[in-house]
């Protein structure tokens, strides 16, 4: 199983969420850049198994991201085992 992290001290907004994700996955210029399109690649356009964790995640970041959390933890459900999530917190900044 591959990891994946995502340092949310090197993402600070939704755009750059959205082209790390592109570029960890070589999703090229085709991908949407919104939830939908998030949740389809997720759940049926990458390679899985895989684990994906978020590090570096405040209260601020964690409400920020939220939808995309969601989006992963629900997925996770989904991929019955072939998706880990986790998120590695960090104390408010």
């Amino acid at each position: 199983m591959g990891k994946i992290e995502f340092d949310f001290n090197q993402i600070p907004d939704l755009p750059a969420f959205y082209r790390r994700f592109a570029d960890q996955f070589a999703l090229g210029e085709g991908f949407g850049a919104n939830l939908d399109a998030l949740w389809d690649t997720v759940t049926g356009g990458i390679r899985l198994p895989v684990e994906i964790e978020f590090i570096n995640l405040n209260a601020r970041r964690k409400r920020r991201f939220g939808a995309i959390i969601l989006l992963f933890e629900e997925a996770e459900e989904e991929l019955e085992g072939q998706l880990r999530f986790n998120i590695r917190e960090t104390a408010t900044r």
